[in-house]
């Protein structure tokens, strides 16, 4: 009887004093669909990404909050779409930014005695109020606005040309130190100084949005590639190279089983005159950034966490990036939200390639267009035109069915303005 009281003691206190995982998101910007070896590129070098699939679970219908940058990170930092989340636009130099009463995944970590850091971009706001510090971020390093070159660290491509590098609010300054590799030895230092407890890193990457800097290195690697993939593809490796070097900080700290790793690109490649008209890729799907269509949306995604969740699996359910928020809260066993948000914890996916897609139905919005997405069907309106398409039959949205499909016109019509009534009209 006394030893099994003991055991029954023993087992209790190794329960109450188990390590809560570790959660680090690596967020990509402006990458491709399908931008990885894993995902189908044929022409790339991504090792360190794909080993994250290879001990982890990926998605092949996940989406992105929204096509551009802002709104998507409100919606990975909230759970909630960004109309829901207060922005839907991108912030500026002198725009206001994410509402600071929204509540951030950092600030309900950092409740659950989670010590937490953002390094990289932000995007999110520039006041006092809205800057990382300011959401929940113990510590914050990198710049505020949408992007930056890499070695000087301004921000110039619409005016006024402005030194866009921070850490805890305070302007500093590392002049010809390319960015990605601050990032990883800030992100190296944290880990250092906090292993011994619970920490969440937002490691926002601002990379491979433009402009294109990519090592010596790479550029000789891929010479040969047509511009200006060459110049894309470069800097993909350049800072696959990056997440590498900060995988291997997680391994040698010992603390790969203690890990939660989540990546994500915040939507599809650029097309943008700033980015050489291009240079991502979106295979079979159609569009790009700012497009609700597939290459706008549909983004590679990943999370890893060996010994607890599958390794090597590939989930094909409808996922979105508002459901990271609930995912990470349920696999830290901490208490669910409670407030609206929109996404949809996918611990049920990630465990079974049986369980049903964690949502009905979801929604988004880019200027005037909107589009929703509903099992097998998607509609997209722009102005007048309603475009329907059968997602896994035709991904690259080619055969518009709308004029074969009232029915489902219709429906989804309708389950898309009541998602949009439920949206506060702003005053």
């Amino acid at each position: 009887m006394y030893r099994l009281a003991l055991l029954a003691f023993s087992m209790m206190v190794t329960t109450l004093l188990a390590r809560q995982p570790n959660v680090i998101i690596i967020f990509t910007d402006d990458q491709g669909s399908i931008d990885m070896n894993i995902y189908g590129a044929k022409d790339l070098e991504t090792p360190n990404m794909d080993s994250l699939a290879r001990r982890g679970t990926r998605f092949t219908q996940f989406y992105a909050a929204a096509p551009i940058c802002s709104p998507s990170r409100v919606g990975l930092m909230t759970g909630r779409t960004p109309q829901h989340g207060g922005l839907s636009v991108n912030v500026g130099l002198t725009a206001v930014g994410m509402p600071s009463e929204q509540v951030t995944i950092a600030e309900e970590l950092k409740k659950a005695g989670y010590v937490t850091a953002h390094i990289g971009k932000w995007h999110l706001g520039n006041s006092k109020q809205t800057i990382p510090n300011g959401q929940g971020f113990d510590y914050s390093f990198g710049h505020y606005v949408g992007c930056i070159d890499n070695y000087s660290h301004f921000f110039y491509w619409r005016g006024p040309n402005k030194h866009d590098l921070w850490r805890n609010g305070k302007e500093v300054f590392y002049n010809g130190e390319f960015f990605p590799d601050l990032m990883v030895k800030e992100a190296s230092e944290f880990i250092d100084k906090n292993k011994a407890k619970p920490f969440f890193i937002y490691f926002a990457m601002n990379t491979p949005h433009y402009p294109y800097q990519g090592s010596p290195k790479w550029l000789e690697h891929y010479k040969d590639l047509e511009y200006p993939r060459n110049l894309y593809a470069a800097f993909l490796s350049t800072i696959d190279e990056r997440i590498g070097q900060l995988l291997k900080k997680v391994d040698d700290s010992g603390l790969t089983k203690d890990t939660i790793v989540i990546f994500q690109s915040d939507h599809g490649a650029s097309a943008e005159v700033s980015a050489h008209g291009g240079g991502g890729y979106s295979g079979e799907y159609r569009g790009a950034k700012f497009s609700l269509y597939e290459g706008g949306l549909r983004v590679p995604a990943i999370i890893s966490w060996p010994g607890n969740i599958p390794e090597n699996a590939v989930r094909g359910q409808m996922a979105t990036g508002c459901d990271w928020y609930p995912t990470i809260l349920e696999l830290c066993k901490l208490p669910a939200m409670q407030h609206r948000i929109d996404g949809k914890s996918l611990l049920p996916v990630i465990k079974s390639t049986d369980a049903p897609s964690a949502h009905s139905s979801f929604n988004w919005k880019s200027g005037n267009a909107k589009a929703v997405r509903e099992k097998d069907w998607k509609l997209v309106v722009t102005g007048k035109k309603n475009e329907l398409y059968n997602i896994p039959d035709d991904p690259g949205e080619k055969n518009n069915q709308a004029g074969q499909n009232p029915e489902v016109v219709t429906r989804l019509i309708k389950v898309s303005q009541d998602y949009w009534k439920s949206i506060p009209v702003k005053k």
